[in-house]
């Protein structure tokens, strides 16, 4: 950490060469865990770090700053397990695909046909996940589409679609026709952190929203030296 910061940097998007430049979410959690200044910090599962990126990045300038209540959240939140990469990919795809363009649900159609079939080759069992089941009826033509490609490509591959995926769906969902697409992602990544601290064993946490004056002291970006 920056011994000489006296006050946290203001949420904004992309990378940041240091906290006096502003911070990404990842950044301030890496800051926060007193890790080395980074977006990609050891303290996070990789997939859900990549969903906080991305949410960070999509969301309006003034909704980011609500994310800030969730950056502890993530602070040890990883594992080897793969289902954490399973159910994070599921649950980013099934909750965009009903209200993303076409486009988009013919891909994240194919990435949850792709994921459920990995993980039935891991664990043995048969039949789709409930969410996912629910997020195909919603669009028929798209799992359609997405079966019949499936089929045509054969083999689940060596990379898991993970990030592929929940970029598609974090997307779509900052441009599909919805009253409050913001207020989605954060919903999305809240949910990811919920269901990685139930994987991890942890009690579920309460992620009280703050009011804009209980956090502005803290998204005021840091003073130049």
């Amino acid at each position: 950490m920056d011994a000489d910061i006296e006050i946290l940097p203001m949420l904004s998007r992309g990378k940041h060469r240091s906290p006096r430049r502003g911070a990404c979410f990842m950044e301030l959690a890496s800051y926060l865990a007193g890790e080395r200044w980074s977006d990609k910090p050891a303290c996070t599962h990789p997939l859900l770090a990549h969903l906080a990126r991305l949410v960070n990045d999509l969301t309006e300038d003034a909704e980011r700053p609500r994310l800030a209540t969730l950056i502890p959240a993530v602070i040890g939140l990883r594992s080897e397990d793969p289902r954490w990469d399973d159910e994070l990919t599921l649950l980013a795809a099934s909750r965009a695909l009903p209200v993303v363009s076409e486009h988009h649900q013919r891909a994240l159609a194919v990435g949850i046909l792709s994921c459920e079939r990995r993980r039935a080759e891991r664990t043995g069992e048969a039949g789709l996940h409930p969410a996912s089941r629910r997020a195909l009826d919603a669009v028929p033509l798209a799992e359609t589409w997405a079966r019949a490609f499936v089929e045509q490509v054969g083999g689940v591959g060596a990379h898991h679609p993970g990030s592929a995926v929940v970029e598609i769906a974090t997307v779509g969902l900052a441009t599909a026709c919805v009253p409050d697409p913001s207020g989605m992602l954060r919903e999305l990544l809240a949910d990811a952190i919920t269901l990685c601290e139930h994987l991890a064993g942890r009690e579920e946490q309460q992620h009280e929203p703050l009011a804009a004056e209980q956090w502005r002291e803290v998204v005021t970006p840091a003073p130049l030296r």
